[in-house]
């Protein structure tokens, strides 16, 4: 909005699209303008770094770690005009009114914007955690000051987490592979999943067996007949799965636990079939269950990613459109309190739509359990003072979805207890000879469904929810049962289940690693950097990911330990409440304090690193003789002779078996068939396995100019390097293969290029239908190819290889097609290349709207700028603020006398930073 006249007041909020709302509220009198998120940060690389900095050691990192972790902040060229209009609306206000997000970013962003714009005017914070007209015009009327140790915490955050990355990933570079990153939460995530890996590999899968029988109670039960199943043979337990170790082995082997075999098990079913039942004894207890919580940021992603299929960073983005639309509130929160309003918001619709049975008589109150949460925020709820139902909303797509999760949760929340009862029965089972068995029979019966008919929710283990119910008829003690069938079954220990995205998120909420509002980010870094792919929901480590997490846990096992990372969480906490200074973190992670050695010695003082044994790992037994490598160049397997063979990229690690690296060796990389000698050139003429598949090239002779490359190339996907011929080699070293001239005497070649076979004439290419084409087409086949208008693109539309149904979200039909790097969805709109554990016949049309979403999410590809070095310099360096003291200064003004003591006590660095 632009200003009317001066005498207004400057509002500054962080995303433009809350900006017409919210000035809307606001109304006459107030300009609203958006930072686009953040304005500055550390340089993110030396072209960034001011002149006044060039050559000092630390410049590198962007912060001065031998002057009290001062950080060099500069304003990123695309933001450069976002100032530019900010200054001018500031131009002629009366005050300035920073509404930035109430949480630690937020407080850092409201910091960073008043030392770069320089108001001469009052500043105040104004922060507000729904976009609705009372909770705007609330915030306006209760301003706050900036609150300096919330933008600490988060600036000693920013600080560590560039010295981490900046110092580590380099000897990652060095021992690993080019290009790799470590992060302080990354690297302990990816460390999680890894060892979910490791834990799978060496996991030994055991057979155990039991008996599932059907009784019959008789025709006047209702229902006549049940299943129970086998627990005790005499007074010993049948074995489950839960009995075995991870290595197949019992954890206990006594009389009193019976491990049946396939043989044992089909004999006692035999020998029950007409065997005795009776019921031994009936337990009924009530049954109860209480709502759950109102969502906070990490129980929202780890339910929308088990209920609606959403990735952490989708619930994230598809919450944060939510908030900016005035539909929820903050979405970044750690607390499940609701406001007095909110609750009687949910109230009242409880009684409107479900009536007085399933509103209780109290409030239900709910107070936050987690450890180190932050934040004076309310749960994750529907905005306003009375609730919009999701129909009310005018929402589509994900958000309409979303919106409906958590209008629900919220309202659940303050209904009744689900009511019923859990009833176990006992029944002998006296087989025709041999020892008396016990079978156990459960069920649960729901009385009264309270919360559970506006709200379930849902688990890891899909076949378990709360509103599951299995009815028992009416037994009593000494009642006889007829076996409709007795039936032995077989099952299998199953390895640990891998990680899915709402599983790791609460594994790392467990251990207090993290914050909420970055799982998303943590999780969609792990996975950009091909330290963890997906196959179907679950997160699967690469070898470079251990690779990667093998080095830091040998030579930096601190910084990978669970226990240091959260506990750096725990001292961030500390403080943002004021009860620790930052400097002190710093030196104690940089430095290190009495025997724990800090990051700066670990990386300059590393000793030897051997590079190939980290990177190599035994594959079977010790004395398969074969391991997996990670070279530069990807994973391998290689034996004891030496052969080698390229391992595929989306292979599980737990994949990965001897038999399996066998079968690769058969066809070992480097490996070369001759196949006779060119008798153009006298050359020995091979072909062989490569990276990029299977390909022919010349043996150039001992002593051959040093610069003379061989003629090399790759074979058509009907050849195999065992079958190719020297007639066909020779060939396809020889393309491009020059099909003539047309009419006009320009040169027609036919080659293979990266996306298939094609004619080139001049700049002009045509696509060809075969490989084969290539050596057989003429030049009046060319020609005739040549007179047709060109088609769009490398060749004329080809038809969809699936049709999945309608965008949710858009409402357009989505179908998959085949491109030029491989199959994609697309909804005419946008297009999203199907992942490594995506194929075309397993795509549904919910994981095809997840891509899609994801596709939108990211927006439109950034523009490569053309600008002079030496200018982006200069203007680095112009918008350079190194100091921190004036927004200290101007904190200092109205916060209390005690913290203005302790802040000044810290030391200068501390005012500084």
């Amino acid at each position: 909005m632009a200003a009317n006249g001066t005498g207004h007041r400057l509002v500054i909020v962080e995303s433009p699209t809350k900006v017409k709302t919210i000035a809307g509220y606001l109304g006459d009198g107030f300009v609203v303008e958006s930072s686009r998120g953040h304005v500055r940060d550390l340089p993110t690389g030396a072209s960034e770094v001011p002149a006044k900095y060039k050559g000092e050691k630390w410049a590198r990192t962007g912060i001065n770690v031998d002057d009290g972790f001062q950080p060099i902040y500069v304003v990123s060229p695309d933001k450069r005009g976002t100032i530019k209009q900010l200054k001018q609306a500031l131009t002629g206000a009366d005050e300035l009114l920073l509404a930035t997000d109430d949480d630690r970013e937020g407080e850092a962003i409201a910091w960073h914007l008043l030392e770069e714009l320089k108001p001469k005017v009052p500043v105040r914070r104004m922060v507000f955690h729904e976009i609705t007209k009372n909770a705007i015009n609330e915030a306006l009327a209760n301003p706050r000051d900036l609150d300096i140790d919330k933008v600490d915490a988060q600036e000693t955050r920013r600080i560590l987490d560039r010295l981490y990355g900046y110092e580590v990933s380099p000897v990652l570079w060095r021992k690993v592979m080019p290009r790799l990153s470590a992060g302080r939460v990354q690297s302990v995530a990816t460390r999680l999943v890894v060892d979910r890996e490791r834990e799978r590999i060496a996991f030994r899968s055991s057979a155990y067996w039991d008996l599932d029988a059907v009784l019959d109670a008789g025709e006047s039960a209702d229902p006549p007949q049940f299943p129970a199943r086998l627990t005790h043979v005499g007074a010993a337990r049948v074995a489950q799965g839960r009995d075995f170790d991870d290595r197949g082995n019992l954890k206990q082997s006594n009389d009193t636990l019976l491990h049946l075999d396939e043989t044992n098990a089909r004999q006692l079913a035999g020998r029950l079939e007409s065997g005795a039942f009776s019921v031994t004894s009936v337990e009924s207890k009530p049954y109860r269950r209480s709502p759950y919580a109102p969502f906070r940021t990490t129980t929202l992603q780890q339910e929308a990613g088990r209920k609606l299929g959403f990735t952490a960073q989708r619930t994230m983005s598809v919450a944060q459109d939510l908030y900016e639309g005035g539909f929820i509130t903050y979405m970044r929160t750690d607390s499940i309190t609701l406001s007095s309003s909110a609750i009687s918001a949910a109230r009242n619709q409880v009684q409107r739509l479900f009536g007085d049975a399933y509103l209780p008589e109290k409030p239900r109150i709910y107070a936050s359990k987690v450890k180190g949460a932050q934040e004076a925020h309310e749960a994750i709820r529907p905005s306003g003072e009375s609730f919009r139902t999701p129909a009310q909303t005018g929402l589509q797509g994900d958000q309409f979805r979303l919106y409906d999760l958590i209008w629900k949760r919220t309202v659940a929340s303050q209904m009744k207890d689900a009511e019923g009862n859990t009833v176990t029965v006992k029944i002998n089972a006296v087989p025709t000879e041999g020892e008396a068995c016990t079978f156990v029979a459960s069920g649960r019966t729901i009385t009264f469904h309270g919360f559970l008919k506006a709200y379930v929710e849902s688990r890891d283990d899909s076949s378990a929810t709360d509103d599951q119910q299995t009815r028992l008829p009416n037994l009593t003690e000494g009642q006889s049962l007829r076996p409709e069938e007795v039936t032995a079954s077989g099952h299998e220990t199953k390895p640990p289940a891998r990680y899915t995205e709402p599983s790791l998120v609460a594994k790392l909420e467990e251990l207090n690693i993290g914050r909420p509002s970055t799982y998303a980010s943590i999780i969609r870094t792990i996975t950009s950097r091909d330290y963890v792919f997906k196959k179907g929901s679950a997160l699967v480590p690469t070898w470079l990911a251990f690779a990667v997490t093998s080095l830091l846990e040998k030579h930096f096992p601190r910084l990978v330990d669970y226990q240091f990372t959260a506990g750096m969480e725990a001292e961030l906490d500390k403080i943002a409440d004021g009860d620790l200074e930052r400097l002190a973190v710093l030196k104690d992670f940089y430095f290190g304090r009495g025997d724990q050695e800090g990051l700066h010695k670990l990386v300059t003082e590393l000793g030897d690193i051997d590079a190939r044994a980290l990177s190599t790992f035994g594959i079977g037994d010790l004395d398969s003789g074969i391991v997996a490598r990670v070279g530069r160049y990807g994973t391998y397997v290689e034996d004891s002779e030496g052969r080698r063979a390229s391992v595929a990229d989306d292979l599980p690690p737990d994949e990965l078996t001897v038999d399996l690296a066998r079968e690769y060796l058969s066809k070992p990389m480097g490996e070369e068939h001759e196949l006779g000698v060119d008798p153009d050139t006298g050359h020995q003429v091979v072909a062989k396995n490569g990276r990029f598949g299977p390909y022919v090239t010349e043996v150039l002779p001992e002593g051959s100019p040093k610069g003379a490359k061989p003629r090399t190339g790759s074979l058509f996907k009907s050849m195999s390097v065992e079958d190719v011929t020297l007639e066909q080699a020779l060939r396809l070293m020889n393309l491009p293969r020059v099909v003539g001239k047309d009419a006009e005497g320009v040169e027609i070649t036919a080659q293979n290029g990266r996306y298939g076979p094609y004619l080139k004439k001049g700049t002009d290419s045509r696509s060809l239908t075969s490989e084969e084409q290539i050596f057989d087409i003429t030049v009046e086949e060319a020609e005739k190819i040549y007179a047709q208008p060109k088609q769009r693109g490398r060749a004329a539309a080809k038809p969809p290889l699936k049709e999945l149904g309608d965008d949710p979200a858009t409402g357009k039909p989505m179908v998959i097609k085949d491109g030029r790097f491989g199959a994609y969805v697309t909804d005419g709109e946008y297009n999203a290349t199907l992942r490594r554990d995506d194929s075309v016949e397993s795509m549904t049309a919910e994981r095809g709207a997840e891509l899609l979403a994801e596709k939108r999410a990211k927006g439109p590809a950034p523009k490569k700028r053309g600008a002079k070095k030496s200018t982006a310099k200069k203007t680095a360096a112009k918008k350079t603020t190194a100091k921190k003291a004036p927004a200290k200064k101007a904190a200092a003004k109205t916060t209390t006398a005690k913290k203005t003591t302790a802040k000044k006590a810290a030391g200068s660095s501390s005012s500084s930073s």
